[in-house]
């Protein structure tokens, strides 16, 4: 988390005139006590005015608010409609913070601009992705973040089962399934995984560093050149020679 998000997180904690630990937001945010003493007194210097010592607790007093943040009506209408198709599409996570996004940016809009939150009506289903579709959306987007290599049980359009171990590069979502998008280690190649015909995973225990040739910018510059060969009809020789090149 970046200093700026915690900072603001902790403003966030205090409100409402409720006494709170270090401990307690340091638990919250994940950062040592020590940390959350330093942006406390960060945050008193800089105007904020917040009560308390440690040992004791902290609290605000009433009336401070942040900067309002102003945003237009198309702004606001992306911004919902973009939480809403989160929260209906993404992982259980990624659901929960979009969520608390929305709350954020409806406590800091001016108040004249916080009705077009609910008045913004565009709504997306919420039984498109499954709870355990949702999980694997999760535990996929981290090992992405983690490097994790997997091991995956994955049924293909043929439903032949095989065994993968692979590197996860990223997460596509094509508007009615997600993809995962890895070098796979068995094919030594890139290789996009439907996550609806993902069977089982788990994680082999390596930790990958990026290599030339297999990045997701490798699979991106690839996935172009694909497109680029198509629309002049280049034939497969060329491309192949292309491919070597880039």
């Amino acid at each position: 988390m970046r200093r700026a998000d915690r900072l603001f997180q902790i403003v966030q904690h205090l409100r409402g005139g409720r006494l709170v630990t270090a401990r307690m937001l340091s638990e919250r945010l994940e950062v040592s006590e020590r940390t959350i003493y330093r942006d406390i007194a960060d945050l008193q210097s800089s105007g904020v005015p917040i009560d308390g010592e440690a040992g004791v607790g902290y609290l605000m007093r009433e009336g401070f608010e942040l900067p309002p943040m102003m945003f237009n009506r198309d702004e606001i209408v992306a911004l919902v409609a973009g939480a809403r198709m989160v929260r209906a599409f993404g992982g259980a996570t990624m659901a929960g913070a979009a969520e608390e996004a929305l709350m954020k940016i409806r406590s800091v809009l001016p108040e004249q601009d916080r009705h077009r939150i609910a008045r913004t009506e565009i709504y997306t289903p919420n039984w498109v992705i499954s709870d355990a579709e949702r999980l694997i959306i999760d535990e996929l987007e981290k090992a992405v973040e983690t490097r994790d290599v997997l091991r995956l049980n994955y049924r293909d359009e043929n439903n032949r089962n095989s065994v993968r171990e692979v590197r996860p590069l990223g997460l596509w979502f094509w508007g009615k399934v997600w993809t995962l998008v890895a070098w796979c280690e068995l094919r030594n190649d890139f290789r996009a995984f439907r996550l609806d015909r993902i069977s089982a995973m788990e994680h082999v225990g390596r930790i990958f560093r990026p290599e030339p040739g297999k990045r997701l910018t490798d699979f991106y510059r690839m996935f172009e050149l694909q497109g680029t060969c198509a629309k002049t009809q280049d034939s497969e020789a060329q491309c192949e020679q292309q491919r070597a090149v880039a």
